[in-house]
């Protein structure tokens, strides 16, 4: 086997060159005068219903209702708010079949009035000088359009073009208003000019609890005064109260405990979890801290999730062999946060953050309780939001049970907090490799891939062995995966080095495996993959493999290394290749399903004519798809490309007619890591990013010593993993030093 190999080069930073092309009409629409009458109507009733309606706020608020799924470069621009429009939008989702997109947007009353005056003159234009009718063979003549078709219009060409344009892609105009179930009472407001305690007062609402700038905790009754009065201000609704999605308990197995050893200086992986039992025989590996209230009184069964999921971390091989995994033990430190009954997303969050913000020398959490109730298809949950929230401001990663159907209802989405984009969220999978009974599904907001990766949590033919308050009994359950890959992350993290980006892109490159193209429903059930159980299969490569990886920042538009010196055989590359890139982007809860901020994009490939050749398989990276100047095939745009997605996987397929590739007049490869930012265009700098890549020799053959030197002579730092070495320069590091 080989070493995994640890790259350090310099990156350089490329700033975007400008480049606004002209706006294009959707080009299977034919826009007649008809439908813009119509909008025209849409815009002057919404106009009417807020000059009347009350509101709290100076502006008003409009949906425009797309006929599909369009990109950033297709959205409402001229009509509103000029090249600033995107920054008018409060709101993106997606209609019920998921492939139209709605968007709502804030602008003042006087811009509305304008945009109505604009259409009303491009409307005269278009019934004066095109008969009525207009689609993309005329509008992308410019024979057709000469400045003498103004005249007197208030208008100018230009104008009138990129109005066409916008409308093209409009089926209508609205108030969206959000839908409400009984027990709702987690509120979030769309982003107005008036703060959110102002908005409260306007309604007579005093008595809540402020979560963020925009999201409240109301009582009931006021949640239905709001729902009566406002509901037009409503992105959404949720509930505050869930109930746990907990793993199934069965008979006890053994009531003598076994002995373990003192934990000297191992790992320490944190637990937030339900209570745990400071009388098991591990309990010395374990610092406990009840957070619950101390006048409530606690049961038995309040201690029964928390204690198996830490016997797990600590002893999870000893109780089960055929799950060793070569990481050894781990100690623990366990928050009980919960009792087994449910808890509260309010006071969940605002626990953790605590917790966090006092334990910031531990850098991976297990968090294996989740809700019943299903998430939300156009929004993360609050709870899965400020999940990742701290995780960009705490460097820290969570490890996230993809929750239980415990019903008989099919095809159950997974519960909160196991949306959360950056953490880990983990599947079971039965011993036979199958996806378990009581798994849920993702995706989350129609694309993101959740849950990340699948693992063993027991199952009906083959269950989970745990020690609970009670004794050593047999489980299954997501909640049982998870501290399993919490094992592994740690290892990654607290024993060969690794940050949490390419300890991540380390796990999820190992379930992935070759396969460049699971389905939407295999990624919904297993993410990409399940993961091997010996850490060896993931900090180790087969022989005819070189395994590496690098870590960066993106500063600018473009990350970019042209110079890894792939080895060569007879001037040609003998290789197939894969690689994972994992980064952890700030996000905006509010944008729905716009939600995370910015967007790395992967290229790696050979150097011809100072270009990149991306690897085969990689659809993703397609320069059209990066500049988003096409037309979407709408339901392949979410669904097979997954853009924003912050865990970007390419593959070359395996056949065996592979062949070596050609090299070029430059023998090196080239990496790019592309940044586009969605609101803010300072969203992406320093933000880090972990790549994983993979070589293939197609003829079997060893060639990673060549590649190391090569590396070296191409200033390259290379760091071969050894995990004895690693062990010792840790003990030592850790080692407490007597002054005499």
């Amino acid at each position: 086997m080989n070493k995994l190999l640890e790259l350090k080069g310099r990156f350089s930073q490329e700033s975007r060159k400008a480049v606004f092309g002209p706006k294009r009409m959707k080009t299977d629409r034919t826009l007649t005068s008809k439908d813009v009458e119509k909008m025209l109507e849409d815009l002057k009733n919404i106009s009417s219903f807020w000059n009347q309606e009350n509101a709290p706020f100076s502006g008003v608020l409009i949906t425009v209702y797309h006929l599909n799924i369009i990109p950033k470069s297709s959205r409402i621009s001229e009509i509103f708010n000029g090249h600033k429009s995107n920054e008018s939008i409060v709101g993106i989702k997606f209609n019920s079949d998921e492939n139209k997109h709605i968007i709502t947007y804030y602008i003042s009353k006087e811009k509305l009035e304008n945009t109505i005056i604009k259409i009303e003159e491009a409307l005269n234009i278009l019934e004066e000088n095109f008969n009525g009718s207009i689609d993309n063979s005329i509008f992308s003549n410019d024979f057709f359009f000469k400045d003498s078709l103004i005249n007197d219009n208030r208008i100018s060409l230009k104008q009138f073009k990129n109005i066409i344009a916008d409308l093209s892609y409009v089926e209508y105009f609205g108030i969206e208003r959000a839908y409400k179930q009984p027990g709702m009472s987690i509120v979030t407001l769309y982003r107005t000019d008036k703060n959110i305690k102002d908005i409260l007062s306007k309604y007579g609402l005093t008595n809540y609890h402020l979560l963020d700038d925009y999201t409240v905790k109301l009582y009931e009754e006021d949640v239905e005064k709001l729902n009566e009065k406002a509901s037009y201000l409503v992105a959404m609704y949720s509930h505050d109260e869930k109930e746990f999605s907990i793993g199934e308990f069965n008979k006890i197995i053994e009531t003598n405990q076994p002995e373990i050893p003192a934990p000297a200086n191992e790992p320490i992986i944190g637990v937030i979890d339900t209570l745990f039992d400071d009388k098991v025989y591990f309990s010395k590996w374990v610092e406990y801290y009840d957070d619950t209230n101390k006048e409530i009184q606690k049961y038995e069964k309040d201690y029964y999730h928390g204690t198996a999921v830490s016997s797990i971390i600590v002893d999870g091989p000893a109780l089960n062999n055929w799950l060793d995994d070569g990481c050894g033990r781990f100690r623990v430190r366990h928050f009980g946060i919960s009792r087994a009954r449910g808890f509260s997303e309010s006071t969940f969050i605002q626990k953790i953050r605590w917790i966090i913000k006092g334990n910031t020398d531990i850098k991976v959490w297990n968090i294996s309780i989740g809700s019943n109730e299903e998430i939300d298809k156009y929004f993360i949950s609050y709870i899965g939001s400020e999940l990742d929230k701290i995780q960009n401001e705490y460097n820290v990663i969570f490890v996230i049970a993809g929750t239980n159907n415990n019903s008989s209802q099919e095809n159950l989405r997974i519960g909160s907090p196991a949306d959360s984009i950056n953490s880990i969220v983990v599947n079971s999978v039965t011993s036979n490799k199958e996806s378990a009974p009581y798994t849920r599904k993702g995706i989350v907001l129609s694309f993101f891939a959740k849950p990340d990766v699948s693992y063993y949590g027991g199952s009906p033919e083959k269950m989970m062995n745990v020690w609970t308050n009670i004794g050593k009994q047999q489980i299954s359950g997501a909640s049982f995966a998870a501290p399993w890959i919490a094992r592994k992350l740690a290892y990654l993290i607290e024993i060969v080095g690794c940050s949490r980006e390419v300890a991540k892109a380390l796990i999820i490159d190992s379930a992935r495996g070759w396969e460049s193209e699971p389905t939407k429903e295999f990624i919904s059930i297993f993410g990409h993959g399940i993961v091997p159980i010996r850490i060896e299969e993931i900090i180790e490569s087969k022989n005819d493999e070189i395994k590496f990886f690098i870590s960066g920042i993106s500063e600018k538009w473009n990350t970019y290394n042209y110079s890894l010196p792939v080895p060569l055989k007879d001037d040609k590359f003998p290789y197939k290749v894969k690689a994972t890139m994992c980064y952890f982007p700030k996000t905006t809860r509010t944008q729905g399903v716009d939600y995370t901020n910015t967007e790395l994009n992967l290229h790696i490939g050979r150097l011809k004519n100072n270009k990149i050749l991306d690897i085969k398989g990689d659809k993703q990276n397609d320069n059209k798809y990066d500049n988003e100047s096409f037309y979407l095939k709408e339901n392949n745009a979410r669904n097979l490309f997954r853009k924003w997605d912050n865990v970007k996987y390419i593959s070359e397929k395996i056949t065996k007619y592979d062949k070596p590739k050609n090299s070029y007049d430059s023998k090196k490869w080239g990496i790019e890591v592309k940044t586009n930012n969605r609101l803010n265009n300072k969203d992406g700098e320093g933000l880090l990013f972990g790549i994983v890549v993979t070589l293939k020799e197609i003829n079997g053959v060893n060639r990673i010593d060549q590649f190391i030197r090569d590396c070296h002579w191409n200033g390259w730092m290379v760091n071969e993993i050894d995990i004895k070495n690693k062990i010792i320069i840790r003990d030592k590091s850790n080692e407490e030093i007597e002054l005499k």
